[in-house]
């Protein structure tokens, strides 16, 4: 199985630690969300200068506080200070509740809005001078886009059918969060295929992010995993992901049990069609040291479960169904 984790630390240097354990574990990636170190780019851009194979991503960076000039120069200014192939730019128009109460932005066309951006800023990333004027997103960038020294992918966070299709058109794949096994078999699959297959591009990867945690008491765990999400359950794009997974809040979809349990449910969300596993890994007890114990436990059935003769950890979905078919 190609398994990452969620990446991010206290202090530089526990982000570095980190990083090349995951690397030396044999851990494909690390996902930073948004708010680590208040700009997951400085963090991602210190463990990638101390590591050498991982895939650091981003999962994701909101579209509308950065306009997609920016978001392209960002992205090109990471991959030179990393030095190596292996950063993922992960991006998502995010949720009304932060845009429009937070950031004090208009919300009110955000699958326009981001069809617009990944437009713009794929094109960037893919070496073209872009001229583009639109309703949400312009822009002019002849001589305003820094050189790339190797590429960068592009992952869009895709749960509606809109942002799905642009996953499949403009972007390598989608960065899912909360969904369950079968949203991605009825849903995200089917859609972001559907759509790379009509534009022409190769078949797209599918990131399936999740809390992951292995425990004996499966009401125990239930428990700590709507503690450890309550936060999605009230937003209303994963309350539609979870719906179609037939899950009724983020508990319901987190992958948790005994080592054989969780085994078996992560090897479901690859046969639904995701080319990789973000383990959000959570630990369960009263106390630090529990809850650090039980971590550990699940990062060692995650480690189990890696292929060591994968040797592309940055494939695209393409590279990899060549890879499974040639075994």
């Amino acid at each position: 199985m190609r398994i990452g984790l969620t990446g991010g630390a206290s202090t530089p240097q526990k982000i570095i630690e980190q990083a090349r354990r995951a690397e030396a574990d044999g851990f494909t990636s690390l996902w930073y969300a948004s708010v680590v170190t208040g700009d997951p780019l400085v963090a991602m851009t210190l463990a990638g200068r101390e590591t050498t194979r991982i895939e650091l991503g981003t999962a994701v960076l909101q579209t509308y506080p950065c306009h997609p000039l920016l978001q392209a120069n960002r992205a090109a200014s990471v991959a030179a200070a990393m030095g190596r192939p292996g950063f993922t730019l992960g991006i998502g128009p995010s949720h009304e509740a932060l845009i429009r109460d937070v950031y004090g932005m208009s919300y009110d066309h955000p699958g326009r809005s981001t069809e617009e951006y990944l437009t713009i800023l794929t094109s960037l990333l893919r070496g073209h001078d872009v001229n583009f004027k639109g309703e949400d997103w312009s822009t002019r960038s002849a001589d305003r886009m820094a050189s790339l020294p190797h590429p960068v992918p592009v992952l869009l966070a895709a749960m509606a059918p809109r942002l799905l299709r642009v996953a499949g058109q403009h972007a390598d794949g989608t960065v899912l969060w909360m969904a369950p096994a079968r949203a991605i078999e009825t849903h995200v699959a089917p859609r972001v295929h559907a759509a790379a297959a009509n534009a022409g591009r190769p078949a797209p990867r599918i990131v399936a992010g999740l809390p992951v945690a292995l425990h004996d008491d499966l009401t125990e765990a239930r428990a700590a995993a709507a503690a450890h999400a309550a936060t999605y359950g009230g937003m209303p794009n994963y309350q539609r992901i979870l719906a179609i997974g037939g899950a009724n809040n983020p508990a319901d979809a987190a992958i948790v049990g005994t080592e054989t349990s969780v085994r078996h449910q992560l090897q479901s969300l690859l046969d639904a069609g995701a080319t990789d596993i973000w383990a959000a890994v959570f630990g369960i007890g009263d106390t630090p040291a529990a809850r650090a114990a039980s971590a550990r436990r699940t990062i060692t059935l995650l480690r189990e479960l890696l292929d060591p003769t994968d040797p592309n950890p940055h494939a695209t979905a393409s590279e990899l169904a060549n890879q499974r078919s040639t075994r």
